[in-house]
């Protein structure tokens, strides 16, 4: 694993090692509102489905919301509005990502893999036949999203291009969705009800294990920042060393060739 420190040649300068040049932010991006309303997810889905919905659209709120409107708590109109807000909304801004840090962004989002690469390439091919497509199935595919919205950005689609059909590719997601919940009805709400009648333990275990998880990795992050500051404050030390080492060879010699010179005699 990469150290987290890296010392810098310009005077021991420390900088994260998660800093990367080709993005514009320093640090590691973190998921922060996913894991914020994580604990919530258990308690809303079988009381307000369709608020959870429009926290964060996840899929099981939406199947839920709609096995509700089968019983009579609500329509399905109501369910797929609510969807399009929460799976939309924070879309623009992996677009706007796109269309101001391009490539670098790309290079984040596509991960090990550079699968964002890939599709650069394709769509400096294919230009709108694959852009358009791309985000409408965008929700179907085995890829992270933000991947396409990033790179659609960067061609240069117009944003409000870009909103209708990412619509129109939510609405479809969440239609599916929507149709199977409905499908499943007064099955999919008793399961709802149930996971949300113990919502608290499951929150409280969610919350414990993020906890658990965050201090197991700072507590890493820490120890391995400390051996990469031992190693650099060896390293100068040995530096150091072997410079003063050379100099006093260096001033000995000098002596040493002196004192032979005034051995010898004069002519």
């Amino acid at each position: 694993m990469a150290d987290p420190v890296k010392v810098a040649a310009d005077g021991g300068q420390r900088r994260p090692a998660v800093d990367d040049p080709r993005i514009p932010w320093s640090g590691k991006a973190r998921r922060v509102f996913y894991w914020a309303t994580l604990p919530f997810r258990p308690r809303l889905v079988g009381t307000h489905p369709v608020a959870l919905e429009l926290l964060n659209g996840s899929t099981e709120a939406i199947v839920a919301a709609a096995a509700f409107a089968r019983v009579g708590h609500g329509t399905l109109i109501v369910v797929l509005l609510a969807a399009l807000f929460g799976l939309i909304k924070f879309d623009p801004l992996f677009w706007w990502a796109g269309r101001l840090w391009g490539e670098r962004v790309i290079a984040l989002v596509g991960g090990r893999r550079n699968r964002g690469a890939r599709y650069m390439a394709r769509v400096q091919r294919w230009g709108r036949k694959f852009t358009w497509p791309a985000v409408v199935i965008s929700p179907f595919l085995p890829i992270p999203s933000a991947i396409i919205y990033v790179i659609v950005g960067w061609a240069g689609m117009r944003l409000l291009t870009f909103i209708i059909l990412d619509a129109i590719g939510i609405l479809l997601w969440a239609g599916m969705l929507a149709g199977l919940g409905y499908a499943l009805g007064h099955r999919a709400v008793v399961v709802a009800q149930t996971i949300s009648h113990y919502g608290l333990w499951i929150s409280l275990a969610l919350v414990a294990v993020i906890i658990v998880a965050q201090v197991r990795s700072q507590r890493h992050m820490l120890r391995t920042a400390n051996e990469a500051r031992a190693a650099a404050t060896a390293s100068e030390a040995g530096t150091a060393s072997e410079a003063t080492t050379a100099s006093e060879a260096g001033t000995a010699s000098k002596a040493g060739t002196a004192t032979d010179e005034d051995d010898v005699p004069g002519s």
